[in-house]
C-alpha cells in the first residue's frame, strides 16, 4: 500500500533498519493493521478474538528480520494491541518492533502495546523497540508497553528499548522468566524534557540453574520532567545477575532509581549499582574549546551516554 509522508517520515525513526514491506513485516496504523508479509520461516497470523497479531517463527530461521512498527497520527485516537511471538527451538531472529505518534490536534493520543514472547531451547531472539512522539499539537502523545518474556532453556533474549523523545507519559512493565542456562540482556534508554513523566518496572525472574541477566538503565532527564526505574532481579536457583541504572539530570528534573535484588538461593549471585549525576563541567569545557556552543557540546555528551 502507498503511505503517506507523516508515516514515512515516522517509520523512518521508529524502524532504524529501514520499514519495507517485503519479507516479514506487518504496519499497524491508527488502530488498524493496514498491511502485512510472511517470509519463508516467519509467519503471521490477525488475532480472531481480539485485536493484535501472532508471529510464528520456524526453527529453521537464521538471520531473520520481522518488522512490526505501529504510527498514530489521528488525534484522539486510543490503541490496544495484543502481540504474541511464539519462537521455536534453535531460531535466529531479530524483531523490530516501535510505536510512533504524529499528535497535531488537541486531544491525546495513545497506544497500549501488550506483546509476549515464548522463546524455545537454544534460540537467540534479539528485541528492537523504539518509542517516538512528535506534532505541534497540544495534546499528549501516551505510550503503556507492557511485555512478557519466556526464555527457554539454553535460549539469548537481547532487549533494546529506547524512548527516543517526545513522549508525554509512558508506563512501561516488563516481565521476564529465565530457563536452565537462559541468558537475558537488556539496554533500555530514555529521553525525557518538558513536563515529561516515564515510569519503568521490571521484574526478572531467574528460575533456572546457570541462567544469567544483564540489565543496563541509561537515561537523560531535562527540563521538570521525572523518571522513576524500578529493576528487580530475583534469583531462584544458582544463576548471575547485574543491573546498573545511570541518569543524567538536568535543569529541574527529578528521577528515582530504586534498583532491586532479591536472592531466594544461596548460590545465586546478583549485584546491583545505580548513579544519578550532572554532565560533567570539565567535558563541556573541553568540547566547547573545539569552537561547540554550550548547546552543542551538551547534545555531543548525551548522544555518547545513551549510545
Amino acid at each position: 500500500m502507498n503511505l503517506d509522508e507523516t508515516t514515512k517520515q515516522v517509520l523512518d525513526v521508529i524502524d532504524t533498519k529501514g520499514f519495507k514491506q517485503e519479507g516479514a513485516y506487518s504496519l499497524r496504523l491508527n488502530g488498524m493493521s493496514v498491511c502485512h508479509g510472511n517470509s519463508p520461516y516467519i509467519r503471521i497470523e490477525k488475532k480472531e478474538d481480539r485485536p493484535g497479531i501472532d508471529i510464528y517463527v520456524s526453527g529453521e530461521a537464521r538471520g531473520e528480520e520481522v518488522h512490526i512498527p505501529v504510527v498514530m497520527s489521528k488525534s484522539g485516537e486510543t490503541d490496544i494491541v495484543y502481540n504474541d511471538f511464539y519462537v521455536e527451538d534453535g531460531a535466529d531472529v531479530t524483531i523490530i518492533a516501535g510505536c510512533g505518534i504524529h499528535n497535531g490536534g488537541c486531544n491525546d493520543t495513545r497506544h497500549d502495546g501488550i506483546h509476549s514472547f515464548h522463546i524455545g531451547k537454544n534460540a537467540n531472539v534479539k528485541y528492537v523497540e523504539n518509542h517516538y512522539g512528535e506534532g505541534e499539537g497540544t495534546g499528549s502523545r501516551i505510550l503503556n508497553p507492557v511485555t512478557k518474556i519466556f526464555v527457554g532453556e539454553g535460549s539469548a533474549f537481547t532487549m533494546d528499548t529506547a524512548q527516543i523523545k517526545g513522549v508525554d507519559s509512558s508506563e512501561r512493565e516488563t516481565y521476564v522468566e529465565l530457563a536452565e542456562g537462559a541468558k537475558l540482556n537488556v539496554m533500555e534508554k530514555l529521553m525525557t524534557h518538558g513536563a515529561q513523566v516515564v515510569v519503568s518496572n521490571m521484574d526478572v525472574k531467574l528460575n533456572g540453574d546457570n541462567s544469567s541477566a544483564r540489565i543496563i538503565s541509561r537515561s537523560v532527564a531535562k527540563g521538570t520532567s521525572k523518571q522513576i526505574f524500578h529493576p528487580k532481579a530475583i534469583g531462584c536457583k544458582p544463576c548471575h545477575a547485574h543491573v546498573q541504572c545511570d541518569s543524567i539530570i538536568m535543569d529541574d528534573a527529578q528521577i528515582s532509581s530504586i534498583p532491586e535484588i532479591n536472592a531466594q538461593n544461596v548460590d545465586a549471585q546478583i549485584v546491583h549499582e545505580a548513579a544519578i549525576g550532572r554532565i560533567n563541567n570539565e567535558q563541556l569545557t573541553k568540547l566547547q574549546t573545539f569552537g561547540m556552543s554550550e548547546e552543542e557540546a551538551e547534545a555531543i555528551i548525551i548522544e555518547n551516554f545513551l549510545n
